[in-house]
């Protein structure tokens, strides 16, 4: 969808202008993917306007495949405005208009499942599910279990402001026991699902997917896997169709396992458990935020990102948090994130250097002795 920010802060009643820009969980992951150097793929559906078309050629601009996005010519491109405040702030504003849009429409029957399942990971939303019974449906098929799918990657994404009455955030919590890998806010658990125990209980309330990340803010991240090893990730794909490959590069196919261990027939690597404990855990890095919103957007595309890479779970989550970072330090929903040697770099610090960084705006644009020297105190 298109987005607004405003030209200042204040109430949506009081801002005189505002910028245009591009949102949309999965388009922002995609992008930042594409930034990052792997080729991704946007699947989607906007209006046969100049919104839509402004959509298709920026994201396109990323790199990333725009060539399955289908234009609607009886609906409009969804458009949302905010204020600039935090999310989390009480005076946070957000106007939706996405009833009726072309993405409302997507559906089992009007989106290219084909399309949708040819790459290594699909990335979904819970926000696409709220849009209406259809894409709810379009989400249920995708995350069902299924001999060779990709691996599903699912952003609870809960959006209070998005759900109707005919249906509630609870059917977030059977997509994400459909997936392969979870991101879920500490927060958002507790309000959607009534979760108050930590990452713990969010755990115990999802045994199923492979990886669990669960978001707690400015404390940091903790991941569950469900392999005892740190680099676990190998076994579970090749479970699931494809090979990793440390370039990004199309999967080497090999015999699908599906349904061996999974509770509801999720495929599930040789050797799973499913303890309640985590494998790896993630300060949150010291950030001078400009906005928030996207962040946790870029903190999927990190990990995914560094998952890809096959590399350790730990890493994964402070990849995770740098690319976060980047969106925290602009005032947009997506930022290009850190080249991969300045990323790797920061990521393989020792637990104290990491967290005595300090990154302000423009961080991404620095040398890595410059970004090293921008301690805490």
């Amino acid at each position: 969808m298109v987005t607004f920010l405003p030209s200042q802060p204040g109430r949506l009643a009081d801002v005189p202008a505002f910028h245009r820009s591009i949102g949309g969980a999965e388009s922002n992951v995609a992008c930042a993917l594409a930034a990052a150097g792997h080729t991704t793929r946007w699947v989607s559906r906007v209006g046969a306007d100049g919104f839509g078309d402004h959509l298709v050629e920026a994201i396109g601009g990323y790199g990333v495949d725009v060539s399955h996005v289908r234009r609607d010519p009886d609906r409009p491109t969804g458009v949302y405005f905010r204020t600039a405040g935090d999310r989390a702030d009480d005076a946070h504003e957000v106007a939706y208009y996405r009833a009726g849009s072309a993405a409302s429409a997507m559906s089992p029957t009007s989106v290219d499942l084909d399309a949708v399942r040819a790459g290594r990971v699909l990335h979904l939303s819970g926000i696409t599910a709220a849009l209406s019974p259809d894409c709810l449906a379009l989400m249920r098929e995708l995350t069902a279990p299924r001999a060779g799918r990709p691996l599903i990657s699912f952003d609870v994404n809960h959006r209070p402001g998005l759900w109707g009455e005919a249906y509630g955030p609870e059917v977030l919590l059977d997509l994400a026991r459909g997936a392969d890998i979870v991101f879920v806010g500490e927060d958002e658990a507790e309000e959607a699902w009534g979760l108050r125990g930590g990452p713990t209980a969010i755990r115990e309330a999802l045994p199923e997917p492979h990886t669990l990340v669960v978001k707690q803010g400015a404390k940091g991240a903790v991941a569950f896997c469900a392999s005892r090893g740190q680099s676990c990730l190998p076994q579970c794909l090749e479970g699931l169709g494809g090979t990793p490959r440390g370039d990004g590069g199309p999967p080497a196919r090999a015999k699908p396992r599906v349904g061996e261990g999974g509770r509801d027939g999720t495929p599930q690597s040789p050797g799973c458990d499913n303890t309640p404990r985590p494998a790896a855990t993630a300060p949150a890095l010291n950030v001078d935020v400009v906005a928030t919103t996207g962040a946790g957007d870029a903190f999927a595309a990190g990990f995914l990102s560094a998952t890809l890479r096959d590399l350790p779970l730990k890493t994964r989550l402070r990849h995770g948090h740098l690319t976060a970072a980047a969106t925290l330090t602009t005032p947009g929903d997506l930022a290009p994130p850190p080249a991969r040697p300045l990323a790797d770099r920061l990521a393989a610090l020792d637990d104290p250097a990491w967290e005595r960084l300090r990154l302000g705006p423009g961080w991404t644009d620095a040398d890595a002795e410059a970004v090293e020297e921008a301690r805490t105190p």
